[in-house]
């Protein structure tokens, strides 16, 4: 499975407990792609809402090429549409308004089609003693692969 990530949001993993994973194409235009393209995406402080039943990216930011039209200038942080089956999409509605977790974009690709994907994610908000233990986990994990490296035989 070869896919070329253009954006991630590595802070949604430091945040958010990560529950579920999707898959869902994105609605763009011509020059958005051509934007995604050239990796001139960025995910930091986006986020998934539901507007009259249908799932949209919020807030992320596709920059806009000067080499893809010159009559307009599109908002580079406008709503995206987000396409999900009609069952995922229920499901998600329900986590998301019964059980109050939310939904994170976690990053943008291109598949094996050269269709632009984004990954997105139910999640839990995790609490500031969350955070420290898996900060503390990963210093000790690289601490102790640092160890075995430099070790001499």
């Amino acid at each position: 499975m070869a896919i070329n990530i253009i954006a991630q949001n590595k802070k949604a993993k430091h945040d958010y407990e990560i529950l579920e994973k999707f898959e869902a194409g994105i609605v763009l235009t011509g020059a958005e792609v051509k934007a995604l393209r050239a990796k001139r995406a960025n995910l930091q402080d986006s986020y998934c809402r539901f507007i009259r039943g249908e799932l949209f990216l919020m807030n992320a930011h596709i920059a806009h090429l000067e080499t893809a039209s010159k009559h307009f200038t599109p908002d580079t942080r406008a709503p995206r549409k987000l396409l999900l089956h009609k069952k995922e999409l229920e499901k998600l509605y329900v986590k998301v308004h019964k059980e109050g977790l939310t939904i994170v974009p976690l990053m943008i690709y291109f598949n094996e089609q050269n269709r632009a994907k984004t990954s997105i994610a139910i999640a839990r908000g995790k609490k500031l003693h969350d955070k420290r233990a898996d900060l503390k986990e990963k210093t000790l994990d690289r601490e102790a692969k640092q160890a075995m490296k430099n070790r001499s035989y």
